[in-house]
């Protein structure tokens, strides 16, 4: 969704549930170690209340606001994390099973021969 924003851009931007309902302020931009790509935000749901993490993937920003397609009571619920430390990848597990979205197995790279090795020669 998010591929050709800079995740700076989101940082500050306000943040609706699927119903309209103002859920908070984006304070965060969390990337995919492995493609740089935003992934998740992470949203100051109130004054005194903590941050909550939301995937980018099925939200859109439209007219300035980021929707993320689910109530806003399952956001407040979701998994507490603390904001400014990296996700690990168990944790970015628990938030796709709280949201219930499906989570692509890891690349897996064919099995076959990537060429010779250094100092084995073959005649």
């Amino acid at each position: 969704m998010l591929t050709d924003i800079d995740p700076r851009n989101l940082i500050g931007r306000k943040a609706f549930d699927r119903n309209g309902t103002k859920i908070g302020t984006i304070d965060e931009v969390y990337l995919d170690d492995a493609t740089g790509v935003p992934e998740w935000a992470a949203i100051r749901t109130g004054l005194f209340s903590r941050d909550a993490f939301v995937p980018l993937e099925p939200s859109e920003l439209i007219e300035g606001v980021l929707r993320v397609p689910f109530e806003r009571a399952l956001i407040k619920d979701a998994p507490d994390f603390g904001v400014g430390r990296h996700l690990s990848p168990e944790q970015e597990l628990q938030l796709y099973h709280h949201y219930g979205l499906d989570v692509a197995p890891p690349h897996a790279f064919p099995d076959h021969d990537f060429g010779k090795l250094a100092g084995s020669e073959e005649p």
